[in-house]
Order: structure tokens, then sequence, then C-alpha cells
């Protein structure tokens, strides 16, 4: 699982770049920031210790 959220977050990390360089108007990227940056912060807030779906480790 953890290699396919790798996979999944360097995808969409291409394609925020993509949209970003697309994007003409200064405001409208900045609204692109701020809003990465509230995905990334709330991913860095979930919580460490969420049980595997695989089970516990032994």
């Amino acid at each position: 699982m953890e290699d396919e959220d790798i996979a999944l977050n360097s995808v969409l990390g291409l394609e925020l770049n993509r949209v970003f360089f697309a994007v003409r108007e200064t405001a409208n990227k900045q609204k692109i920031i701020e809003f990465a940056r509230e995905v990334l912060q709330s991913e860095r807030t979930k919580p460490a210790d969420t049980a595997s779906p695989e089970g516990p480790a032994s």
C-alpha cells in the first residue's frame, strides 16, 4: 500500500505542477499554492498509529 501511496503522490505532484504552470494569473497560482499547503498539512496531521488493513505486525 505504501508503494501505491508514493506512486499516487508522484502523479498528483506532477499534475499539480502542470496545472500551476498552465495558470497565468498570479492570484490563481496563489490559490493553488494555498490549497496544496492545506492538503499537505492535513496529511501530516493524520494519526500515524492508525491500524493497518493487513492486521497487526508480528
